[in-house]
């Protein structure tokens, strides 16, 4: 998980290739919003590079993007808004914390009362 003071092309690039070294060999598809990150000629070599393709939310459509708009509500919603956070470092503790509480024990009504990962090892 990466997470930075602000969302800039190198926070992207970097996100995109740890992913990928993590995952050698991955066929992903990578969806974004149209942000200039998504956007920039540095994505495209790294599309290249990796292969992976590329989706993007048509203009001012995020529901196009519903899956991580409706998790990023649900974080606020259970942890951002119900928190203080004294420094970034605690900010971080805490979303890699919630994402993988998400990920593994937060059950869903849209995946059949399963987890996101207990789903995705179902459907595999």
């Amino acid at each position: 998980m990466q997470l930075n003071h602000s969302n800039n092309n190198p926070l992207v690039m970097e996100t995109v290739e740890k992913a990928f070294k993590k995952n050698p060999g991955a066929k992903a598809l990578l969806h974004s919003d149209r942000g200039f990150q998504y956007t920039s000629h540095m994505y495209q070599q790294l599309s290249e590079k990796y292969q992976f393709a590329k989706s993007m939310s048509r203009v001012s459509r995020c529901l196009d993007n519903q899956p991580i708009e409706r998790f990023w509500g649900t974080f606020k919603e259970e942890k951002f808004y119900r928190e203080s956070y004294l420094d970034f470092k605690q900010l971080k503790r805490s979303v890699s914390g919630y994402i993988r509480y998400y990920n593994n024990y937060r059950y869903s009504e849209g995946l059949n009362e399963l987890a996101p990962n207990e789903f995705r090892k179902q459907v595999a």
